[in-house]
Parts: structure tokens; sequence; C-alpha cells
């Protein structure tokens, strides 16, 4: 005989007990050990809270939810974390000083995190990629907002400039940050950048950076201090030489397969690799076609407009209440086929370099080694895109200028110990931001009331990822009336 059972539910009585993401404070509070920024930041601040664990608290909050400053001071401000943290209840004005207080030793906190950090580990090599990205900024205060090439594409908004300096490949670890104005172009941020990292560098270090940053001038910096670079460069008329000579068949570089082929141009400073891609090369006419059809489909649109004596589509206008202007529009579609439009454009936007691209160096690498090292500078677009989306360093908030340098050096923290992480344990070297914070956010600190007044610890939610930091010796300040810690495994 069948009986039906049926389930009971569970009583859920009220009680006091916490439950903390703990496992994020850990790993910030292990690398702040390790890499000795205790005394780093400890001689900004010797009155008052202490520095340390307001920065240990905000940069575990950036890991964690990272809202914002006063959701910060809100997590912060439970009793449980200001003991963990050996902190005193405060207000969050005071997380807005600090990061003022960052912000204005800016030059020396950095330099402090370099040397750490080459102190600490014995890296490998010194070859370091650059790049640059803008960050938007809210509000008109500051100074360092100006409005520029959008990389967020909100042209609309001011924004600052940050560029980034990165060990490369096998490491991938960044060394170094700045921030300049929304307006400051790749190639007047590059010295910035470079400076702040180059006593760092061992003579023969390869630079490796984008067509944005290629100057004479910035070359010729490098070349001073013997160094290596190796660039992309804008193709030009005299490129145009190259491209009609160019014979798939004659190349040294021939893999049919994937459709690339290259050679090399050797010249007494430099060499040239010279690569056509079949693949890009479809993609680029492709875009193009788009384009043509875009550009018909507009033309077809303010033809529409004029032959019936209306005004333009309102895309095609100025939209200024305080701009009056006169214009006449006519269009070549009235002597013009759509055959005979398109081709028209086509021969307008195609210019025959589409496929090709071209590379730069005073190192003599093979054609293959050239792409694949520049290839790999990707991995710090990734910290970009971990800065911007996991961090969650953008939209910066009006603050002032030294507040905006301050948040852009918590988040480069943030994203430093992330980093750290792979390279210290090879079982997250691919995985991305989004999981090892997921992971970390998971392991959990219960904290259990007794009658008492005596409270139990109980570690819970370990995982693959988060079992790593397991062994790391947390400097918490555990209160004199705990009763046990129990650490419980999956």
């Amino acid at each position: 005989m069948n009986k039906n059972i049926k389930l009971r539910a569970v009583p859920t009585i009220p009680n006091k007990n916490i439950c903390l993401p703990i496992g994020t404070t850990l790993a910030v509070q292990y690398f702040f050990k390790k890499l000795n920024f205790f005394d780093i930041f400890g001689k900004y601040k010797s009155k008052g809270l202490d520095i340390n664990s307001l920065l240990i608290g905000l940069v575990s909050y950036k890991l964690t939810e990272n809202f914002s400053i006063k959701e910060a001071s809100n997590w912060m401000n439970q009793d449980e974390v200001l003991d963990l943290l050996n902190l005193k209840s405060f207000n969050e004005r005071v997380l807005y000083r600090t990061l003022e207080t960052i912000g204005s030793n800016k030059e020396e906190i950095l330099y402090d995190i370099l040397n750490c950090l080459f102190s600490e580990y014995g890296f490998e090599h010194t070859d370091v990629n650059f790049d640059w990205t803008s960050i938007v900024l809210f509000g008109t205060k500051s100074k360092l907002g100006k409005y520029g090439y959008s990389r967020d594409h909100r042209p609309d908004k001011l924004q600052i400039t940050v560029g980034i300096s990165e060990l490369s490949d096998p490491i991938n670890v960044p060394i170094g940050v700045t921030v300049n104005r929304g307006n400051v172009l790749d190639l007047e941020h590059f010295s910035d950048t470079y400076n702040q990292v180059k006593s760092k560098l061992k003579k023969g270090s390869l630079i490796v950076f984008d067509k944005g940053a290629n100057t004479i001038e910035n070359i010729k910096i490098i070349q001073e201090d013997e160094m290596e670079y190796l660039t992309s460069m804008k193709l030009n008329k005299s490129d145009d030489k190259i491209i009609e000579k160019f014979d798939p068949e004659k190349t040294e570089l021939r893999d049919a397969e994937k459709g690339l082929y290259g050679i090399k141009i050797v010249k007494p400073s430099s060499i040239k690799y010279f690569y056509f891609s079949e693949p890009l090369q479809k993609r680029q006419l492709e875009a193009k076609a788009r384009a043509v059809m875009r550009k018909l489909k507009e033309a077809k649109q303010i033809q529409k407009a004029v032959v019936n004596k209306k005004k333009l589509p309102k895309k095609f206008r100025i939209n200024n209440e305080l701009i009056e202007i006169e214009y006449s529009v006519r269009t070549k579609l009235e002597e013009l086929s759509d055959e005979e439009a398109i081709e028209l454009l086509k021969a307008s936007l195609i210019n025959g370099r589409e496929g090709f691209f071209c590379l730069k160096s005073n190192k003599d690498l093979t054609l293959e080694e050239a792409l694949k090292i520049y290839r790999k500078k990707d991995s710090i677009e990734k910290i970009f895109h971990s800065l911007k989306n996991e961090i969650q360093i953008k939209p910066l908030r009006v603050w002032s200028e030294d507040s905006i340098y301050g948040a852009v050096i918590l988040g480069f923290i943030a994203q430093l110990f992330i980093s750290l992480m792979r390279y210290e344990f090879e079982d997250l070297k691919h995985r991305s931001t989004k999981f090892i914070k997921k992971s970390l956010k998971n392991l959990t600190l219960t904290i259990k009331f007794k009658k008492n007044g005596v409270k139990n610890y109980i570690f819970a939610n370990f995982d693959q990822i988060n079992s790593l930091i397991s062994h790391f010796d947390p400097p918490f300040n555990f209160p004199l009336n705990y009763g046990s810690i129990t650490i419980i495994s999956s």
C-alpha cells in the first residue's frame, strides 16, 4: 500500500546570528601583509582610525558588492565587521578623506607599491605591455574631466584617461597606473606611464604598445634607455607600394590554412613586420559593405526630403535652439542609379589596404614571434575590462581631484590582488575576475551568538577556488569573548 509522505515545514526561529562574506577580506589581508602595505599606508595617518583597516575594508567591499562609498560605510559599520577590522564606528566622510589622502600622496604610494612588488616576487622577466583607456566622470567640478575620445561610448560625458603598465605573459600582473585629463592622447600619456615603471625595467626589456602611442619621440625615449619595443603602425602611402608588389606565394610567412602571410623589411634602425590576413580582409570588406549601404540609405532619406520639399530628418540637422543656419542640400542620386552610387561609395571607402597590417620593432624577431607577442598584449585589455566591469571602477562620481586619484588607485589595488592570485595559483591562471570574486564572496563567516554573550565563528562554503586561500594567516583581531572557530569543508 502506497503512503503519501508529507514534508513538514521546519519552523524558522529568528536569532541574532550573522553571516558575512569573508573570503575576500581574507585575501585582501593576506596581500596587505605579504606586500608590506601596512608600512606603505601607515605613515599617512597616525591619529584616529587606522588607515590600513579602512583600506582593507574598502578593497574588500570593492571586491564584494561595490555599490558606493556610502554603502561601503554601511557595510563596514556593522558591529561584526568593525570587530574583525579592529575599528570603531565611523562616519562615511572618513572614507572620502581616506581616498583624498591616498590621492594626495599618489606618486609616493605607487612608487612604494612598485618596490614592494619587485622585492617580494622574483618576476622572471621585465617585459611590459602599455595601454590606455578612458573612464566616464560624472560631474563638472574636477579639472581632470575633459571631453575626448570615449572608449566607454559616452562622448556626451566628461572623462579621465587611465594608463596601465603590465608585466607581460606569463606574469600578467599590473605594476603601475597613471591618470590624466580626459582629452590627453595616448601619445602624450605614454611618457607618464613609461617613467613611472622604468626604474624596474632591465636593459633590453621589451615594451609593447599600440599605434596610438607610436611616435618618433616615444621610440627615442625607449631606445635611449637601451630598451626594446614592439608596436603597430598606421599604413600610409609608402606602404601602398609594398601592397602593390605583395605576393602571398613569395612571402616568408605562409600559412594557407589560416590565410596569413608576411614579410620582414629590415631597415638600419628598425624592422617592419608586414602581414596580410585573408580573414581580416574579409571582415574589413564586409564592414565597408555595410557602411556603403548605410550611406546609400542616408542619401535616399535626404533625397526624399529634398524632392518633397520637407525638412531634413532630425538626425541630419543641427539640433540647437541657439543656432540659426540656412543651407541647401543636393544629392548625387539625381543622376546616379543605385548600382552607380554603390560603386562610387566603394571607390571612396575601399583603399586596397584591407587585410594588411604592420608591426615595427628594434628587436630582430621572426614573423611568427612578433605577431604572437603583439597579440598577447590583449591581456591588458582584459585588465581594463576587469577594472571597469568586475572591479567596477566606472563611472567616477563628482569628487575632488585627489579623491579621483584615490578611487583609481583603490581599484588598481583590487585588480592587483586578483592578478597576483592568478600568478600565485596555477589553478586560477585562466579564471576570470568575476568567478574569482564570486568564489571569495561565497566563503562565509557565520557568527553564532550564545546566551552568555560568547560568539562562535564558523567558516563555511569552501570551494575549489576559495579553498586555495584557506592557508592564509589572517591577522584578524577576534574579540576576547569568542567561544570557538569552526571550519566546515565542502
